[in-house]
């Protein structure tokens, strides 16, 4: 997919806007965010453009998830956190501001304030059920 031109992370891939880059390889690249949820918070994207994960190919999802663990580690030893987040959000409904698929991957410490408003719920009788039988249908094709 080529290049967006008013993408703000395509022009980071192109080197038109400087990034503190960590990693660069055929398929990805990884970089601090410069509007960190925590200190080291890194953004890992995919070189060419795409909008939502759903939108890229297995091969290059499969590539760029390569190099998920290894920049896991490399956060862990640079940061000394705790753990961390793998995010993703897909639309703006999701979070996502930047509509080029991207990877957060947040370190966190115990009582860092960060995280999620999870408030889980119960599914009404026979509602899974019905779910269930939907996604099956769809990935069936």
């Amino acid at each position: 997919m080529a290049a967006e031109p008013n993408c703000v992370f395509c022009k980071i891939v192109a080197g038109e806007i400087p990034s503190a880059t960590v990693l660069r390889t055929e398929a990805c690249q990884a970089f601090l965010d410069i509007g960190p949820l925590s200190e080291g918070h890194l953004l890992v994207i995919p070189v060419k453009h795409y909008t939502r994960m759903e939108d890229m190919p297995p091969e290059e999802l499969a590539q760029l998830s390569r190099e998920l663990p290894g920049l896991g580690r490399a956060l862990v030893e640079v940061t000394g956190a705790a753990g961390y987040n793998l995010l993703q959000n897909n639309g703006s409904a999701a979070g996502q501001e930047v509509t080029h698929v991207h990877f957060h991957l947040i370190p966190r410490s115990t009582g860092d304030g960060l995280g999620y408003r999870w408030r889980p719920q119960a599914y009404p009788e026979g509602r899974a059920d019905q779910i269930l039988a939907r996604y099956r249908d769809v990935l069936a094709g």
